[in-house]
C-alpha cells in the first residue's frame, strides 16, 4: 500500500478531482440503485391483482426504501388510476436512469482528467530525474530498460493503478447502497446470501497470489526486448557485416517467448478470477431464488412476488460491484509492480550534485589547473597524481597508448566525473564549488561520434539555443565548412537528417557538431578524436573547420594523428594514468622519449 500511496502523490493536487469525482460518484451510484427500486412498484402496477389500499400506513423511516415507494405508489393508484400511475413510474424510472447516466458520464470525465494529470507528473518527474542522473549511471544500465520504464511501466501504472482508484471508491460505494436496500427488503434473506462474499474472496486470492511476481518478470523481460531492438538497429551494418542476422533473431525471440510465456500466465489467472465470481455469484442467486421463491410460494414469507422479485434482481446486481473488485485486484498488482520500477528510477540519486553554497561562474580569464588529481574506476585508478596547467588561449594535445586517462581526463573539466583526490580549478576556483551548468556553459564539445537528432539541420546547428536566427546559424556553418553542403540538400537548413544524421557522411555530421559549438561561441573547447573516424578529404575539411573553431579559444584536443595534434602549443603524453612527458612537437621528438616511439612506430598517421 505504501508503494500505491506514493503513486497517488502524483495527483496532486488531487482534491481538485477528488471533489466533483465524490460528488457526481455519489449522485450515479443513488441513481443507479433508485432505477432498481423502482422495478418493484412498476411490476406491481403492471400486474395489480389487489385493490388500493386506503388504510396503508405510511412507513416510520426512510430507510425502508422499498416500503416508501409501495406506499406512494398505493396512494398515486388511489387517486389516479393505474394507467396514470403507470405513466408516473415511467417517467420517474426514466428521469433517475437519465441522471445516474449523466452523473456517471461526469465521474468518468473527472477521473480522465485525473489519470492524465498523474500521468503527466509521473512521466515528467521520471524523465527529469534521468536526465539529471551521472553520465556512469547510463554506463551500467541498459538503454532499452530506461526507456521502458519511461514509456512502458509509466502507462501500466496510469491505467493500473489510477483505474483501480475509480474501483477502489464507486465500487465499494455502489455495493454498500446495493446492501443497504437489500437488508431494508429483507434482513433474513441478505443476511444468508452474504455467505457467498468471503468464500469468493479466499478463492480468488488464491488465484492472483503470484500475480506481483509475474508482472515484475513480465516488465524485465519487456525492458530486455527493447534493448535487443534498440540494439539491433544502432548496430544494423555491424549485424549484417557479420552475418549475425540469424544470431539476433533467435537472440530477440528467445525473450519475445520468454515474455509471452509469462503474460500467457498472468493472463490465465487474471481471466480465471473473473469467471470464478460469476459462477459463485450465480450459483449463490439459484440458492436464494430456490430458498426464498419456495417461501414466498409456500405463504411463509414477508415479501410479496414483485418484492421478491425486486430483491432477487438487486441481489444480481451485487455481483457486478463485488466482480469489479475482484477484477481491480488482479490488475493493480501488474501496476504495483510497474510503479515499483519506476519509483526505483525516481529515487535514483545522481552522484555528481552542486555543492549547497556552489556559486556560477561568468567566464574564462586564466587556466585550467589540475592538482594532484587521481581518479578510480571501481578502486582501479586510471589518473594517478596529474599536475597540469592548460592556459587561456592555448591548444594543448593529450596523446599516448589507449587506457592512458587521456578521455578521463577530459571528463573532468566538466564534472562528468569527479576526481577521488586532488582539484581541478578554473581561474584559481575548485569545480566543485562551481554549478556544473555555469562550469559547462564555458565548454563546447565535438566527439569522435557525431552526435545529432532526428531533426532539421537548423535545429541540430541551434540545440540548446532555441533563440538562434537563421544568420547566426549561417555564419556559425561557414566557420565549420558546412555552408555550402547544406545548400545544396533538399531543402537547405529545414532538410531533415534522418536518425542520428543518416542522410549524411561522416564528414557533414561532424561539420554540424563543429557549427554547433562554434554558434554556442565557448571559450574553451574540448575536442575528442573529433578527426579518427574520417577518410582523408573529409579530414581535412573538418581540420580546417576545427582551426577555425580554435582560434581565440583555449582548446584540449584527444587525437591519434599528427597532423591534428602537430600544431598544438602544448602536448601531453599519458601512460597508465600519468603524465610521462610534455611540451611541444619538436621538443618531444628531441626527448627521444614515448612520444617519438609513438611516431616511430606510426601511431600518428599523418596526412
Amino acid at each position: 500500500m505504501k508503494t500505491y500511496f506514493r503513486l497517488l502523490s502524483f495527483a496532486k493536487p488531487i482534491e481538485k478531482f477528488a471533489i466533483p469525482y465524490i460528488i457526481f460518484t455519489v449522485l450515479t451510484v443513488i441513481f443507479s440503485t433508485l432505477n432498481l427500486v423502482l422495478l418493484a412498484p412498476l411490476l406491481k402496477v403492471i400486474f395489480n391483482v389487489e385493490k388500493p389500499n386506503p388504510n396503508l400506513p405510511k412507513p416510520e423511516h426512510w430507510t425502508d426504501i422499498l416500503k416508501n415507494f409501495n406506499y406512494y405508489t398505493n396512494w398515486a393508484d388511489l387517486h389516479y388510476g393505474p394507467a396514470k400511475t403507470l405513466q408516473y413510474v415511467c417517467l420517474i424510472i426514466v428521469l433517475s436512469v437519465l441522471l445516474g447516466n449523466l452523473f456517471r458520464y461526469l465521474s468518468q470525465r473527472v477521473m480522465e482528467n485525473l489519470r492524465i494529470h498523474t500521468l503527466l507528473n509521473f512521466r515528467k518527474a521520471v524523465f527529469n530525474n534521468v536526465m539529471n542522473l551521472h553520465l556512469g549511471y547510463f554506463s551500467n544500465e541498459r538503454k532499452g530498460d530506461i526507456i521502458s520504464k519511461v514509456a512502458s511501466d509509466v502507462q501500466v501504472v496510469q491505467f493500473s493503478v489510477t483505474g483501480t482508484l475509480q474501483v477502489i471508491f464507486k465500487e465499494p460505494l455502489q455495493l454498500i447502497a446495493f446492501l443497504f436496500t437489500l437488508f431494508s427488503i429483507s434482513f433474513k434473506l441478505t443476511l444468508f446470501s452474504m455467505l457467498v462474499i468471503p468464500i469468493s474472496a479466499f478463492i480468488i486470492s488464491r488465484i492472483v497470489k503470484r500475480l506481483k511476481q509475474q508482472a515484475i518478470e513480465s516488465q524485465k523481460s519487456y525492458g530486455n526486448m527493447i534493448s535487443y531492438l534498440d540494439e539491433a538497429l544502432s548496430g544494423i551494418k555491424i549485424v549484417k557485416a557479420f552475418n549475425a542476422v540469424g544470431f539476433i533473431k533467435d537472440k530477440f525471440n528467445n525473450e519475445n517467448k520468454r515474455y509471452s510465456s509469462i503474460t500467457k500466465s498472468m493472463a490465465k489467472r487474471q481471466q480465471l478470477a473473473s469467471p470464478t465470481s460469476e459462477f459463485l455469484g450465480v450459483t449463490m442467486i439459484s440458492t436464494l431464488v430456490l430458498y426464498g421463491g419456495s417461501l414466498v410460494i409456500s405463504g411463509h414469507s414477508d415479501l410479496k412476488a414483485e418484492e421478491f422479485i425486486d430483491y432477487i434482481i438487486l441481489f444480481s446486481q451485487v455481483m457486478r460491484p463485488a466482480k469489479a473488485i475482484s477484477d481491480s485486484f488482479s490488475n493493480i498488482h501488474s501496476g504495483i509492480a510497474a510503479g515499483e520500477r519506476v519509483l526505483a528510477l525516481i529515487d535514483e540519486k545522481p552522484l555528481l550534485t552542486d555543492a549547497p553554497n556552489a556559486v556560477a561562474i561568468d567566464g574564462f580569464n586564466d587556466s585550467i589547473k589540475f592538482e594532484n588529481v587521481t581518479f578510480a574506476y571501481n578502486e582501479k585508478n586510471v589518473l594517478n597524481n596529474i599536475n597540469l596547467t592548460i592556459p587561456k588561449g592555448k591548444a594543448v594535445a593529450l596523446v599516448g597508448p589507449s587506457g592512458g586517462g587521456k578521455s578521463t581526463l577530459m571528463d573532468l573539466i566538466p564534472r562528468f566525473i569527479e576526481p577521488k583526490t586532488g582539484k581541478v580549478l578554473i581561474d584559481g576556483k575548485n569545480i566543485n564549488d562551481l554549478t556544473a551548468e555555469s562550469v559547462r556553459s564555458l565548454m563546447g564539445f565535438v566527439n569522435q561520434e557525431s552526435i545529432l537528432f532526428n531533426d532539421t539541420i537548423f535545429n541540430n546547428i541551434a540545440f540548446g539555443k532555441p533563440d538562434a536566427t537563421l544568420e547566426e546559424v549561417e555564419a556559425a556553418a561557414k566557420i565549420a565548412n558546412a555552408h555550402e553542403f547544406i545548400l545544396t540538400t533538399e531543402n537547405g537548413y529545414q532538410t531533415n537528417i534522418g536518425d542520428r544524421g543518416s542522410k549524411l557522411s561522416g564528414g557533414q555530421k561532424q561539420r554540424i557538431c563543429i557549427a554547433r559549438a562554434v554558434l554556442n561561441n565557448p571559450p574553451i573547447m574540448l575536442l575528442d578524436e573529433a578527426t579518427s573516424a574520417l577518410d582523408t578529404e573529409s579530414e581535412k575539411l573538418v581540420q580546417d573547420a576545427l582551426n577555425n573553431l580554435m582560434k581565440n579559444r583555449t582548446s584540449l584536443i584527444i587525437a591519434h594523428r599528427l597532423s591534428t595534434i602537430q600544431s598544438a602549443d602544448i602536448i601531453v603524453v599519458l601512460e597508465n594514468g600519468e603524465i610521462v612527458e610534455q611540451g611541444s612537437h619538436t621538443q618531444l621528438m628531441s626527448n627521444n622519449g614515448l612520444y617519438k616511439k609513438l611516431i616511430d612506430m606510426q601511431t600518428f598517421a599523418e596526412v
